[in-house]
C-alpha cells in the first residue's frame, strides 16, 4: 500500500493543471471575494471578519478540490484502462486500495491549505495565535479525508464519460450549500437548516470554531464521521463490486 501511495503522489505532483486548480485557484478566489473587504466588518452570526471567515472557507474549498476532483476522474480512467484489474492480481485488499487513494489525495491537499493561509496573512493581515494556525491546518487537512473517500466512491460509481459532469455537480453543490463561497447566514431559513447537515458546512465549521478560540462542536465532528464511514464504506463496496474475483489457475495462483 505504501508503494501505491508514493505512485499516486508522484502522478498528482506531475499534473500541473491539477496543481493549479487545487493550490492556486482557491487563493485567487479568496482575493476576489475578500480582497476589497473591510477588515473590521463582521459576518453575521459568526463574530468573524470576512477575510478571516473566507480564509477558512477557501482553505477548505482548496482541500475539497484536491481530494475530490483528483480522485474521481483518475479512478474512472484507471478502471477503463484496466489498471484496477492489474491491482486485483496483487495481494492489495479493497480497503487498502481505498485507504491508499484517500491518503495520497489528502497529502496533496496540504499545499492548498497552507497557500491560502499565507495569502490571507500577507495580503489581508489575518492574525491568529500559533496554536490556532496549527489547529486550523490539522483540522482542515484531517477533514479532507471525508471528501477523498467520496472521490473514490464517485470514481467507481460512474463511467469515465460521466464522471466529470457528476463530480462537478457534486463539487459545486457541496461548495455552495456548505457555505464555502458565501456565508450560509445569507441563505433563506429553510436552506440554512438544510445546510447544517451538509458535510462541507460541518467541515468549514471546524475551522471557524478554532478561529473563535473554541473547541469544534461535537455535532460537526459527528456529521463528518458519519459521512466518512458512508463514503469509505461505499467506496470499498463499489471497488469489490466493480472488480470481480480474478480467475485462479493451477495451484490457486491468479490467472492474468
Amino acid at each position: 500500500m505504501n508503494s501505491l501511495i508514493k505512485l499516486e503522489l508522484t502522478r498528482a505532483l506531475r499534473n500541473r493543471k491539477f496543481l493549479f486548480f487545487s493550490v492556486i485557484y482557491p487563493s485567487v478566489l479568496f482575493l476576489l471575494i475578500a480582497g476589497s473587504a473591510d477588515a473590521t466588518e463582521k459576518v453575521d452570526g459568526t463574530g468573524l471578519t470576512l477575510p478571516t471567515y473566507m480564509m477558512v472557507s477557501m482553505a477548505s474549498f482548496g482541500a475539497l478540490t484536491a481530494v475530490l476532483m483528483g480522485n474521481s476522474e483518475r479512478i474512472a480512467k484507471e478502471r477503463e484502462s484496466g489498471w484496477v484489474r492489474q491491482l486485483r492480481l496483487t495481494t492489495l485488499p479493497g480497503r487498502g486500495y481505498v485507504l491508499a487513494k484517500t491518503a495520497s489525495a489528502a497529502v496533496v491537499s496540504l499545499p492548498s491549505i497552507v497557500v491560502v493561509f499565507a495569502v490571507a496573512a500577507v495580503v489581508k493581515d489575518v492574525r491568529l495565535d500559533a496554536w490556532q494556525w496549527l489547529a486550523l491546518t490539522g483540522a482542515i487537512w484531517a477533514g479532507s479525508l471525508v471528501f477523498a473517500a467520496l472521490g473514490v466512491a464517485l470514481g467507481y460509481l460512474v463511467s469515465g464519460d460521466a464522471v466529470r459532469p457528476i463530480t462537478m455537480i457534486t463539487y459545486f453543490g457541496l461548495s455552495i450549500l456548505g457555505g464555502l463561497w458565501m456565508p450560509t447566514t445569507s441563505f433563506p431559513s429553510w436552506l440554512q437548516d438544510l445546510a447544517k447537515w451538509v458535510p462541507t458546512h460541518a467541515y468549514a465549521a471546524l475551522g471557524q470554531a478554532i478561529e473563535q478560540s473554541q473547541a469544534p462542536h461535537a455535532k460537526d465532528i459527528a456529521v463528518l464521521a458519519v459521512y466518512f464511514a458512508l463514503f469509505a464504506g461505499g467506496a470499498a463496496w463499489l471497488y469489490r463490486k466493480d472488480t470481480p474475483p480474478v480467475p485462479k489457475g493451477p495451484g490457486g495462483t491468479p490467472r492474468a
